[in-house]
């Protein structure tokens, strides 16, 4: 890690103490920094708390009140979860002060180069793909952090300039960044997405583009070339850039990035393995592997090395997540899909029928984008507060067998009864899970849990 001295001393407010937070401030109190630490809840029974006071943090609970910023501040720094639209941190926008993710202090603190990754979709398979390739073939130098739910900050501390730092970052952690600088950056794909917190698709894609902004000609960009607006927002970047492509695959491309043509992965030109290697299903898949190829290349990784580890990858958890096969019924758990672009890559990944469970937190969302990728839906068992919005276009669509239900677990009962063997049932909400559940991986969790039950756990 690189010295920490310029923090000494520095007046801090640090927002927010869950996970991210906490490893914010045990990093600053490593580094000599003067610390208030403030969350909206009722920190009073944390016993770590209880020892962050001890050594000297001012601790300030139950809301964010305008009085912390009645102090000096050098710079805040905010949990990303936390909007720009609360008072305390617009009028600290209005008075200068420097507000932070976390993914800033671990990018001018780290000695290790980092390879960033962010998407709409995908930058988690394709984060964690890339780690378990890195891993494979420098087993004690790789270091996954970052959005994927390990603090950067505590990685950033342990790892040596001869490391790997393998980070995915969300747009909630770019936009709180002002000299963040990947030596790798990866940009799977931008779609329309968390507009409710950036205000406008515009904003949302200058804090998606935070990952470049600060690359020189020594440094790596690869970008999903399929999508013709990447192109033209990457037009002046400094970075050296390798595209990656399944449908566009023109001379460009071949000449200077990763892509697939004739049912295999070709570099620049040169056959690298067969498709059939990947073992995690849809076309949006082959797109992350081939991102994943371009960083394995730029990193020397061997092909054996290389092959291997995409093969053996399954994908991450509640990410079209395979749960076996029962009585001739395929299931999977797309718990993570919480918004319709990433149920439309669901949807398109399959061949067979579907049995389509989904639903969950109302967001004004009208679902229509869905429609066209509703062909093979024969079933569909919907559930939660925008239930009768989904089944309005479902019906548009021509599903056979629509039912609605008031919780996943009687919905996936249904859904579990009208599935065939040959059918896919598909958990893949289109919703985010905070009307009935504390986040995705709960309701993930759960969705397995009730499958299980009703087939008295035997998978097979």
């Amino acid at each position: 890690m690189k010295s920490t001295n310029d923090l000494q001393n520095k007046q801090v407010l640090v927002l927010g103490y869950a996970m991210t937070g906490k490893s914010v401030v045990e990093f600053l109190l490593k580094a000599g920094a003067n610390i208030v630490l403030n969350d909206r809840g009722d920190l009073s029974s944390d016993p770590s708390v209880s020892f962050l006071i001890s050594e000297g943090v001012e601790v300030v609970d139950g809301g964010h009140p305008l009085s912390l910023l009645d102090r000096p501040l050098d710079f805040i720094v905010k949990n990303p979860g936390i909007p720009y639209q609360i008072p305390v941190l617009e009028s600290a926008i209005e008075q200068g002060i420097p507000i932070y993710t976390d993914i800033e202090l671990a990018s001018r603190y780290a000695s290790a180069p980092i390879i960033g990754i962010t998407g709409s979709n995908g930058k988690t398979t394709t984060t964690a793909l890339i780690y378990d390739i890195l891993k494979a073939a420098h087993p004690a130098q790789v270091h996954l952090a970052g959005n994927i739910g390990i603090p950067t900050l505590d990685i950033v501390q342990t790892a040596s300039a001869r490391d790997i730092i393998v980070m995915e970052v969300s747009s909630f952690q770019l936009e709180g960044t002002a000299q963040f600088h990947p030596q790798i950056a990866v940009l799977t794909n931008i779609y329309e997405a968390h507009l409710d917190y950036h205000g406008s698709r515009v904003a949302y894609v200058q804090a998606k583009m935070k990952l470049v902004a600060n690359q020189t000609a020594e440094d790596v960009v690869i970008y999903n070339y399929d999508q013709t607006e990447l192109t033209e927002f990457l037009s002046e970047s400094r970075a050296v850039k390798i595209p990656f492509a399944i449908d566009a695959v023109d001379d460009y491309v071949r000449q200077h990035g990763v892509y697939l043509e004739n049912e295999a992965i070709y570099a620049r030109g040169e056959r690298l393995f067969d498709i059939q290697v990947i073992q995690i299903p849809g076309q949006h898949n082959i797109q992350n592997v081939l991102a994943a190829t371009a960083v394995a290349l730029i990193e020397e990784v061997p092909l054996a090395t290389l092959v291997e580890a995409v093969h053996n990858y399954q994908g991450m958890p509640h990410r079209i997540q395979p749960m076996g096969e029962y009585a001739g019924v395929r299931y999977y758990n797309d718990s993570k899909a919480t918004n319709e672009t990433a149920t439309i890559t669901a949807l398109d990944s399959f061949d067979s029928s579907i049995v389509y469970i989904g639903g969950g937190l109302d967001r004004g969302v009208t679902f229509e984008a869905l429609i066209p990728h509703l062909t093979q839906v024969k079933v569909a068992a919907l559930y939660g507060e925008a239930q009768d919005k989904m089944a309005a276009a479902f019906k548009v669509a021509g599903v056979p067998t629509i039912e609605q239900f008031e919780e996943l677990q009687e919905a996936t009962t249904f859904a579990v009864s009208q599935a065939e063997p040959g059918d896919t049932v598909l958990f893949s909400p289109s919703c985010a899970s905070w009307d009935q559940f504390e986040n995705y991986e709960r309701r993930g969790e759960d969705f397995i849990q009730f499958v299980q039950s009703l087939h008295g756990r035997t998978e097979k």
